[in-house]
């Protein structure tokens, strides 16, 4: 009689427990936990279960976090240790609205960790930043990707940022910014970054970006992304990195759209002597653009509007051509496509006259 009168007690309790879903998962082998905080009072200490994780998304549910500001004042030295125990490496913020004093604390208590990729996504910052510290104190990122960020700052939210990180720094990713306009001023040089995506960003246009890319600050740039960013020329954008001084090896521009004309009057421009991987693919051209880099190793045209295979002399030397998705590719475009013409788009312009000057040896 009592256990029934227990079990009828706890129905209702079970019955909570099973349509309250918990904020956090964790999986199986401990090694990637997500929070998602979206309860109307949510269960801020779940995130404790994320302790011993290797990756880790905390999602604010679109609420403000100031009322954890009152812990931006601690020490980090009191936990230091147990910081430099967590495995963790990646960490993803998003979805919330942070003060820029708890952010830079976050960032200065992360310091002694092991942490090398971080994400803020989704985040409004606000408030003043805090006084930057004598030296860098927060954690040595290899990668640091945001989205959809804004800041209170302004343009002047990346000088802010760098001053907390400590140098290494090697991949950097911003898209949808609300600001790129950067006070070249105030910007340090990023002596590692190999990698800079700044796609996903339409309003940049030819103009932003080369406010963006301050000179001298990228030495050592090997990759630039620029999809979707409302770049009209490829010459433009040769112009903007030339102004900066960023001599990239991989350029990608893909999904703009692109005019196959330089701009009136635009003088020819010099591009990068180490540009050897142009994207050019999915930007509407219906002709191959003009001012094109004069050798490339490779040159992808793929799924654009060609409607017929382009000269040899429209195109730089390249030894990988990718055409793929152009109407000219099309076999109801000109019927039957023919062994011969599958070989030529496998192997590209250059592999095809190698063919041709064999096939004139042997005659």
């Amino acid at each position: 009689m009592v256990r029934l009168l227990l079990l009828l007690l706890l129905l209702p309790l079970l019955h909570v427990w099973a349509t309250t879903p918990e904020p956090c998962a964790v999986d199986d082998d401990d090694f990637r936990c997500a929070c998602n905080f979206t309860a109307p009072e949510p269960e801020w200490s779940s995130a404790y279960q994320c302790m011993s994780a290797v990756e880790v998304e905390i999602r604010g549910g679109g609420r403000s976090l100031k009322q954890f500001v009152k812990f931006a004042n601690t020490d980090p030295r009191q936990y230091a240790d147990v910081v430099r125990a967590l495995r963790l490496r990646r960490l993803t913020v998003g979805d919330a609205q942070v003060p820029a004093l708890l952010l830079f604390a976050l960032l200065r208590g992360l310091g002694s960790s092991r942490l090398n990729h971080l994400t803020l996504e989704d985040l409004e910052v606000i408030g003043s930043t805090p006084p930057p510290p004598p030296e860098a104190t927060g954690p040595a990122l290899s990668t640091l990707r945001l989205r959809n960020v804004s800041w209170a700052a302004g343009g002047a939210w990346l000088a802010q940022l760098q001053l907390w990180l400590k140098p290494g720094l090697t991949a950097l990713t911003i898209a949808q910014a609300h600001s790129l306009a950067f006070p070249c001023a105030d910007l340090r040089a990023f002596p590692s970054l190999t990698s800079l995506d700044l796609s996903d960003n339409p309003g940049l246009d030819e103009r932003g970006l080369a406010a963006a890319l301050c000179r001298d600050k990228f030495p050592a740039l090997r990759e630039l992304a620029l999809r979707s960013t409302g770049v009209q020329t490829p010459g433009g954008v040769c112009a903007a990195l030339a102004a900066a001084a960023v001599r990239p090896q991989h350029l990608d521009l893909s999904h703009n759209a692109l005019r196959a004309a330089a701009a009136p009057g635009a003088p020819p421009c010099v591009w990068p002597s180490a540009l050897s991987s142009l994207n050019l693919s999915s930007a509407g051209l219906e002709q191959v653009p003009a001012g094109l880099p004069a050798q490339l190793s490779a040159l992808d045209l793929s799924n654009n509007q060609l409607n017929r295979e382009p000269r040899p002399d429209e195109l730089p030397k390249v030894r990988e051509l990718a055409l793929a998705g152009n109407p000219f590719q099309d076999p109801k475009n000109s019927g039957v496509v023919s062994a011969c013409e599958r070989l030529i788009q496998a192997l590209g312009l250059s592999g095809t006259l190698v063919l041709l000057q064999a096939a004139r040896s042997l005659a």
